[in-house]
């Protein structure tokens, strides 16, 4: 059996994978974390109990996915947007609470290492060595597998190309520094600019749906330039990394003109005369996080 804990701002979700990676048990609960550091990790090991007692089951090993990632030189968890968590030894006091070993991992590892196992790469690109999971929402992450592990790297900092520079344009980010990724191609970064452009405030739900009415100037140049600056920044990842797969998660992984208007003008900015990689939509929705803890 394999455990994983997805570990959210709000919700904690659970879940236990039999050998064929079918789910034996599937729960959450609310985080709570204006409690604090101490209680989220009570509240971890309150869902493993309800697990264990739910199955008759005991792990003996957890795999957990969380926002941010353990610094490899201090072992403290470090970028978390979960504050509270940032500084601690996260996995070490699991382990302390929970009795058996953790594996701690970036979620957007997590997605990766899932629709990569579990998802979409064994279904259409089942020879794919190299497979770069991005996550576009309300941040921007990723995730770097290469031959089915996750590559981390020595600073815990593998995949993080939401804080690659692309463009000054929007000013600072939350890191500190100019023009990263995820200050231009996050959603909350779309509905700045719109809101910028219109004087007028609204959501990417309502955003899409104007620009492909095609009577909002200012949704037309939104999406315009997420698209030019999307194709910028993931050719900048695939002139580095060249993975043979590209999975698009997040909510603006849903767009499909990301596929037909952003993912064609990729080739203008590879060192290549044309675009081989295989851009994929997810499979496994909402469960690649907590599945791909499990697969830890």
């Amino acid at each position: 059996m394999k455990w994983g804990i997805d570990l959210g701002g709000t919700k904690i979700e659970g879940v236990i994978l039999d050998e064929e990676g079918k789910v034996v048990d599937r729960r959450r609960i609310a985080t709570e974390r204006e409690g604090g550091y101490a209680h989220i990790v009570s509240r971890i090991a309150l869902l493993v109990e309800q697990m264990r007692e739910a199955t008759g089951l005991n792990p003996a090993h957890l795999g957990i996915g969380t926002p941010g990632a353990i610094d490899p030189p201090t072992g403290l968890l470090k970028n978390s947007n979960t504050v509270v968590l940032n500084g601690h030894p996260l996995d070490k006091d699991l382990e302390r609470a929970i009795g058996v070993p953790v594996t701690l991992a970036n979620d957007a590892n997590c997605f990766a290492v899932a629709e990569t196992l579990l998802g979409c790469v064994p279904k259409e690109a089942p020879d794919a060595k190299v497979v770069f999971g991005v996550i576009l929402g309300t941040g921007t992450g990723g995730g770097i597998v290469v031959d089915g592990k996750i590559l981390g790297g020595g600073q815990g900092i593998g995949g993080e190309w939401g804080h690659m520079f692309l463009d000054n344009s929007a000013g600072y980010c939350y890191c500190g520094r100019v023009g990263c990724v995820e200050q231009i191609l996050a959603g909350p970064a779309q509905e700045r600019y719109y809101a910028n452009l219109s004087g007028t405030a609204r959501t990417m739900k309502d955003i899409v749906p104007r620009y492909r009415a095609g009577n909002d100037p200012a949704a037309t140049a939104t999406l315009d330039r997420f698209f030019h600056f999307f194709a910028k920044g993931i050719a900048n990842v695939i002139n580095v990394l060249d993975p043979d797969v590209v999975v698009l998660g997040g909510g603006l992984g849903n767009i499909d003109e990301l596929y037909t208007q952003a993912v064609p003008r990729v080739v203008d900015h590879l060192f290549n005369p044309r675009l081989d990689t295989r851009f994929l939509r997810p499979s496994l929705g909402d469960s690649a996080g907590v599945f791909g803890a499990a697969l830890l």
